[in-house]
Order: C-alpha cells, then structure tokens, then sequence
C-alpha cells in the first residue's frame, strides 16, 4: 500500500530577539509549522536583540535562521535609528518618537519574498493592538491591508496559494502573553526588549518597551527574568 506524503507546513516567523516575537516562534512551532526565523539587522540603536535573536532561534530549533542587513540608519526619523534623538523615559501622547518610518511594511516585504522561494503561504508576526506603543504599523487595517496586497502582488497569490499574515498576539495582553509563552516552554531570560539595551543585553528599567515588559510579569504574577543594568 503507498503512503501519501504529507506536505510540511512551513512558515515565516518575523524574529527580534524580544519577548512577542518569541513567544510567536513558539506558537508556530507549537502549530506545527516548519518555522524558518528572520531577523533584521536594520541599522538599529544596539544589536544585543540579534544576539537574542540567535539564541531564541536555537532554543526554538528552527530550520533555518535569516538575518537580513538593511540601512534604516540611512532615512533616521526614529530614536532607534538616529542616535541624536534620545528614546524617551517618559510616557508620551501620540506615535512615539521610536517608531521606526514604515519598517513592518519593509520587513514585511522581506518576509514575503523568502516567503516565495521557500513556498511558504505564512508569514508570523508579533504585532499587538492592547499592550503596544501606539505604533500604526502594528494595526489590524495595516495586516489586512497588507494580506491583500501580498496576495495581489506575488506569484504565489495569483496562483491560488493564498498567502496568510499570522498575528496570533493581536488581541492579547502583555500578561496573556507571558502566560501562553511561559506553557510553551519559552525562556525569556533569552529575551531582550529594551530600546537602549547595553552590549551585554543588559535592559534599562525605564523605556516603553522595559515598562510594558515588567507590567506583563507582574500581572502574569511571574517572575521577570530581565536582565537590568
């Protein structure tokens, strides 16, 4: 009697180095999926997240791990990519000056492309409508938006291989996400979040990120494994 060969799932998942992201990889893994790990080296303020990044990557046994190299450095406009605007200690009104110019529409884009020479119609991202900074680029419209425009402008898409933009952390809270992350195993001490972590990884305790990260521990009522300068 034949056997019929079932056809590995592969997915795109979209790896910082920080807490969501991870947690993402995990979720995938998790589902099945034959994850296939990018990260970017975008010119950004220090690179201890690609370290982490790395080390998410090995723990999660991914098949392969990307990172890409773009110059985001080059248009600035951000505190993450200019290193004359300072990453605010405050909480402020409005997009946040460490909004990055259009940077998941460009790793998204990325995304899609490898998407295509690898065959693969999931693409997993970390982006998050409760506990975020504000940040328009991490929306429900810009997803959906960009959903149909990967499945009108690729090969993939016009053939009927519906390409998927996963966004499994949308609706969830910091703390929901510690939560879901802590059952799957994931090792946050692994993680870096902080904008202005030091080049042991080391977090600050007082950007946006730092503050959104030591809320969803202690709501979660776990232990945070952040490392602090």
């Amino acid at each position: 009697m034949e056997v019929k060969k079932t056809m590995t799932k592969k997915a795109i998942v979209l790896v910082s180095g920080g807490l969501d992201s991870a947690t993402v990889l995990a979720m995938a893994k998790a589902q099945g999926f034959e994850c296939y790990a990018l990260s970017f080296n975008y010119g950004q303020r220090h690179t201890s997240e690609l370290q982490a990044a790395q080390r998410v990557a090995q723990q999660m046994g991914v098949k392969e791990h990307k990172v890409v190299t773009l110059n985001l450095d080059d248009i600035g406009g951000s505190a993450l990519t200019d290193d004359s605007i300072d990453v605010p200690e405050e909480e402020s009104d409005g997009i946040p000056v460490t909004y990055v110019p259009a940077r998941n529409t460009v790793f998204l884009s990325i995304a899609l492309g490898w998407a295509e020479v690898i065959e693969a119609q999931d693409i997993c991202i970390g982006v998050n409508a409760v506990d975020y900074s504000g940040y328009p680029d991490c929306r429900p419209e810009f997803i959906e938006a960009f959903e149909r425009m990967a499945n009108l402008a690729t090969k993939m898409g016009v053939e009927g291989q519906k390409i998927t933009i996963n966004t499994p952390l949308m609706k969830l809270s910091k703390a929901d996400i510690v939560t879901e992350g802590t059952e799957l195993g994931v090792n946050y001490a692994d993680t870096v979040s902080c904008y202005q972590a030091d080049d042991d990884g080391r977090a600050c305790a007082k950007c946006d990120a730092c503050r959104l990260r030591q809320v969803g521990f202690e709501q979660a009522g776990l232990v945070d494994p952040t490392r602090y300068q």
